[in-house]
């Protein structure tokens, strides 16, 4: 009897055992998917970055301002768009989010074409258009993979993603009314892109879980957003673009910087 008793507790200290193991199996399998999806969700918000920057490019070589940097960086920027699409393609499932990408790709394949060709206005024009539905494309991606996932965690990453996009997005528009796209559209988009920037770092900036290196990071941002957004602002005075080039690419390169903390922090 004693033996059996013995026999009874070992068997239920093995179940419990196993059980431990199961559950610790599991989070681990979990806490990876869940890491895989945040890594998925950046490479989908940085495809937004890349369609203004690459219209940007495209613009300020039309002007032949910053021209060598512009093309090397259009060019560079034309790569890793495809190569990321490609990323997402393989790692995403979803029928509709799918169908979206394959829209997003024939879309590219036209914005391809138009920012090979030589520069003027309705090349220009047409650019802009088409970098937009690049955008809204690569919105939705983002906001499919969101919904539903790490919902606070991924709205972070989503969140400090897009002000890379936001830099080049002024930057686009800026360089857009010096080029002669000046309409009331362009003026507007620029300022709106100025206070949606400004909103999504005072939220980063009050982000509870962020970590010395990353608070050191936007604080850096914070120093030269106060100076240099009033450059931006003056979108109809013109004569910055230079500095409007330089500024925003180094935004979005701190902000690319503070984003791949983020990714870590919450893998």
């Amino acid at each position: 009897m004693k033996i059996t008793i013995v026999k009874i507790g070992l068997l239920i200290l093995a179940l419990i055992s196993s059980a431990h193991a199961l559950d610790e199996n599991i989070n681990r399998v979990t806490t990876t998917i869940q890491s895989d999806k945040i890594k998925i969700i950046d490479i989908a918000a940085k495809q937004r970055m890349l369609s203004q920057r690459i219209v940007k490019d495209y613009l300020y070589k039309g002007k032949n301002i910053a021209t060598n940097k512009a093309d090397k960086q259009l060019k560079a920027s034309l790569g890793e768009f495809s190569n990321a699409h490609k990323k997402l393609l393989v790692s995403i499932s979803d029928p509709e989010i799918i169908n979206l990408l394959t829209f997003v790709e024939m879309s590219s394949d036209d914005f391809k074409s138009i920012v090979n060709k030589p520069f003027d206005l309705d090349n220009a024009q047409l650019a802009l258009d088409l970098s937009e539905t690049m955008l809204e494309g690569s919105q939705f991606v983002v906001d499919s993979l969101t919904t539903g996932t790490l919902h606070k965690k991924s709205e972070i990453v989503k969140k400090s993603g897009k002000q890379r996009m936001l830099a080049q997005r002024i930057a686009k528009y800026y360089i857009a009314y010096q080029s002669g796209i000046k309409d009331k559209n362009t003026i507007d988009q620029m300022k709106q892109a100025v206070k949606m920037f400004t909103k999504n770092h005072n939220d980063l900036m009050r982000n509870a879980t962020n970590t010395p290196k990353i608070n050191q990071k936007l604080n850096e941002v914070n120093k030269l957003w106060k100076i240099v957004h009033k450059f931006y602002l003056s979108i109809e005075k013109g004569g910055l673009p230079f500095i409007v080039f330089t500024t925003t690419d180094n935004i979005t390169k701190k902000m690319n910087e503070i984003t791949k903390l983020y990714v870590e922090l919450y893998k």
